[in-house]
C-alpha cells in the first residue's frame, strides 16, 4: 500500500461513508419506529429529546459526531489490517527498510487510535449523562405531577418497582441505546470494507468438482448465516428470562425492604418464621429463574464460543493451499485472515448481541410500562375544584368504591374559618376515603369539592417524615428558615427536648415514637399557619390529655384555621363545631355541637 496518499484517500473515504450512513440512517430508523413495537416504545421515551424543536439540536449534533468518530475507528482497523500486510511482507522478504517505514506508519496510526478513543470515550458519556438526566428528569416530574406517584395505586395493573425503574432502568436503557446503534453502524460498515478487501485477497476453491472464485467471501458468510440462524434459535427465550430475573429481584428486594421498615411489629408478632417463608419462597422463585438463565446462557455461549473457535482457524486452512503454492505472500495471508476475522467478528455481532438486545427488550418493556402507568394515572378522573377566597365546602358529592359501591351519595356542606368539622363512622364506612376526594386523590367520585387557592394542610395518622434535619422535617414542605420560631414550635408541641437536636441529619421516622411523629405533624401545622387543616387520625397514639392539649394548642395559635378531622374518640366531639356521620349505603348525617370552641369565644 501506498502510504503518502492515504491522508486524502481516508478522508474521501470517511466523507462518502459518512454521508451514506446518513442517508440510511434516517429512513431505517423511521421504518423501526414505525413497523416494531420496540421501536415505538423507543420514541415514546426519547423522541422528545431528539426533536430540534424541543430540545434544540444539541442531541442530533452529539450524534452525528459519535458516529463519526465511530466511522473514523472503523477506517482504522481497516489502515492497520493494511500495514500487517506491509510489515509480514517485509519480514518474510527480509526488507529491514520496509520493515522500519511500516514501524513508523505503525507509530501514526496508534496515535490517531488513541486520540479516536479518548475523544469517542469523553464525547459517548457526555451525550449520555445529558440523555440521562434529561430522561430522569421527564420521569421524574410526569410520575409526581398531578399526585400518579399515588395515583397509580387504583390502577387495576401497576407499574412494580417504579424506584428501580427511574434509577437503574434509565441508566441501561440510554447506555444500552447508545452502544447497540453505533456497534451496529459500526458492524455493518466494517463488514462492507472487509468484504471488499478480502475479496481482493481470497482466490478461487474446487469444491465437489465446481470451481468457485473467491470461494472464502462466500464460506465466512454462509458460516456465520448459518451459525446466526441458530443462534437466534437458542437464544430467543432469554428475552422472557431476563424480564422475569428483573421482576424477581426487585420483588426479593421490596420483601427485604418491608421486613425492615416493619421491623418492631413483626418481633412484637414473632412472625419470622412467616417472613423467612415469604422471603424464601421469593429468593426461590428468583434462583429458579436464575437457573434457568444459566443453562440457556450456557447453550447460548457455548455454541457461540464453538463457532468463534472455528472461526479462528477458518481463513489459514482456506488460504493455505494458495500459500504453499506461493500464490500470496506471508502478508497477504495474514491481511486475509485478519480482515476473515473482521467479517467473522462483525457477522456474529448480531449473533452475540443477541443476549444484549434481550436484555434491552426488557429494559424497553419496564420503562414503557411505566410511563404508561404514569400517563394511565394522571387520565384518571377527580372532582373538579373550585377554588374560592376563603371556606371549604362539597356539593352534590358522592364517592364510590373502586366496585361501585356507594360510600357516600349527595353530600353537600361548607365551613367558614374557625369552624371545625368531625367525620365519624364505622370503620370501612369511608372516611379517609372521602378525605381522599377532598385533596382530589381519590377517582372514584363526582360533585364539586371548593378549597381556597393556597393554606391548604393534610395530616395522616403515620406522618411522613422526610430524610434529613429535625428542622426539615417540621418545616415540610415548606422551605426552611433558620430562626428561633422553630425551637418554639417544638417546645409548643412538647418536644422541646429534641430542640438541640434540629440540625442533626437522621431517620427520624426510625428515631421517633409514633405519638412524637404526631405531635411534631401538629408543630407542622403551627409553623405553615394554613387556612385549611385536615386531620386523618392525626392524634390516635396520643393519650386523652396530649390530645386536648394539641387541639387547644391548635385552636388557640389558629383561630380562623378551618379543621376537618377524622377519628373514633368521642373525646374529640369537644374540638369540633359540627359532626359528620357516615352511615353506610350512601346515607350521612351532619349534626351540630355544642363545643368547647364555641364556650371558649363566649
Amino acid at each position: 500500500m501506498d502510504w503518502n496518499d492515504q491522508l486524502a484517500t481516508s478522508a474521501l473515504w470517511l466523507l462518502k461513508t459518512y454521508v451514506i450512513c446518513c442517508a440510511l440512517l434516517i429512513p431505517v430508523s423511521a421504518g423501526l419506529i414505525r413497523g416494531t413495537v420496540w421501536g415505538r416504545q423507543f420514541w415514546r421515551l426519547a423522541g422528545p429529546y431528539f426533536n430540534p424543536r424541543q430540545h434544540g439540536w444539541r442531541a442530533l449534533g452529539a450524534v452525528a459526531l459519535i458516529l463519526f468518530l465511530t466511522l473514523c475507528g472503523v477506517r482504522l482497523d481497516v489502515l492497520f489490517s493494511s500495514w500487517s500486510n506491509d510489515s509480514y511482507t517485509a519480514l518474510q522478504k527480509l526488507d529491514a527498510h520496509a520493515f522500519w517505514v511500516s514501524m513508523g506508519v505503525f507509530s501514526i496510526l496508534a496515535a490517531v487510535h488513541v486520540v479516536r478513543s479518548l475523544l469517542n470515550l469523553f464525547f459517548s458519556q457526555w451525550f449520555t449523562l445529558h440523555w440521562r438526566s434529561w430522561l430522569n428528569e421527564r420521569l421524574l416530574n410526569a410520575w409526581l405531577a398531578d399526585q400518579a406517584y399515588y395515583r397509580s395505586l387504583h390502577l387495576a395493573e401497576l407499574a412494580d418497582n417504579p424506584d428501580q425503574r427511574i434509577q437503574q432502568d434509565i441508566t441501561a436503557f440510554v447506555e444500552t441505546s447508545l452502544g447497540l446503534v453505533m456497534k451496529t453502524i459500526s458492524a455493518i460498515v466494517s463488514i462492507f470494507a472487509f468484504t471488499i478487501m478480502l475479496w481482493g485477497l481470497s482466490g478461487p476453491l474446487e469444491l465437489v468438482g465446481v470451481e468457485v472464485p473467491h470461494a472464502l467471501v462466500f464460506l465466512v458468510y454462509v458460516y456465520i448465516l448459518i451459525a446466526t440462524v441458530f443462534a437466534v434459535k437458542i437464544g430467543r427465550p432469554l428475552v422472557a428470562l431476563n424480564f422475569l430475573a428483573e421482576k424477581y429481584a426487585a420483588d426479593y428486594r421490596y420483601a427485604l425492604v418491608r421486613v425492615r421498615e416493619y421491623a418492631e411489629s413483626i418481633a412484637f408478632y414473632a412472625g419470622e418464621k412467616v417472613e423467612a417463608t415469604i422471603l424464601n419462597t421469593r429468593f426461590g422463585a428468583l434462583i429458579g429463574n436464575a437457573w434457568k438463565i444459566v443453562f440457556r446462557s450456557m447453550k447460548f455461549q457455548g455454541f457461540n464460543l464453538g463457532v468463534s473457535q472455528v472461526g479462528a482457524v477458518f481463513a489459514f486452512i482456506v488460504q493455505a493451499p494458495r500459500f504453499f503454492s506461493r500464490q500470496i505472500t506471508l502478508g497477504d495471508m495474514i491481511q486475509a485472515t485478519s480482515a476473515c476475522g473482521s467479517v467473522q467478528d462483525n457477522l456474529s455481532f448480531f449473533r452475540q448481541a443477541y443476549d444484549d438486545f434481550a436484555g434491552y427488550r426488557t429494559t424497553l418493556n419496564r420503562l414503557s410500562g411505566f410511563q404508561t402507568t404514569i400517563e394511565a394515572a394522571r387520565a384518571l378522573p377527580r372532582p373538579p375544584v373550585k377554588v374560592q377566597s376563603e371556606g371549604i365546602g362539597m356539593h352534590t358529592m358522592e364517592v364510590r368504591t373502586p366496585h361501585a359501591e356507594v360510600l357516600v351519595r349527595d353530600l353537600s356542606f361548607s365551613l367558614e374559618a374557625g369552624e371545625a368539622l368531625l367525620v365519624q363512622g364505622t370503620s370501612g364506612a369511608g372516611k379517609t376515603t372521602l378525605l381522599r376526594a377532598f385533596a382530589g386523590l381519590w377517582p372514584y367520585c363526582t360533585g364539586e369539592v371548593t378549597l381556597p387557592a393556597q393554606g391548604v394542610l393534610f395530616l395522616s395518622q403515620r406522618p411522613y417524615l422526610p430524610l434529613g434535619t429535625l428542622r426539615e422535617a417540621l418545616c415540610y414542605p415548606s422551605p426552611v428558615r433558620e430562626d428561633g420560631r422553630v425551637a418554639q414550635v417544638l417546645a409548643e408541641v412538647q418536644l422541646a427536648h429534641l430542640v438541640p437536636r434540629l440540625d442533626e441529619t437522621a431517620d427520624w421516622s426510625r428515631i421517633l415514637s409514633l405519638g412524637e411523629q404526631q405531635r411534631l405533624a401538629f408543630g407542622r401545622v403551627l409553623w405553615a399557619m394554613p387556612a385549611v387543616v385536615f386531620l386523618d387520625e392525626a392524634s390516635s397514639a396520643l393519650d386523652e390529655g396530649l390530645e386536648y392539649a394539641m387541639y387547644r394548642l391548635l385552636r388557640e395559635r389558629l383561630p380562623a384555621c378551618i379543621v376537618v378531622s377524622v377519628g373514633h374518640r368521642s373525646s374529640l366531639l369537644a374540638h369540633h363545631t359540627r359532626r359528620l356521620e357516615i352511615c353506610g349505603g350512601g346515607r350521612w348525617l351532619l349534626t351540630p355541637l355544642a363545643t368547647q370552641i364555641g364556650a371558649d369565644q363566649a
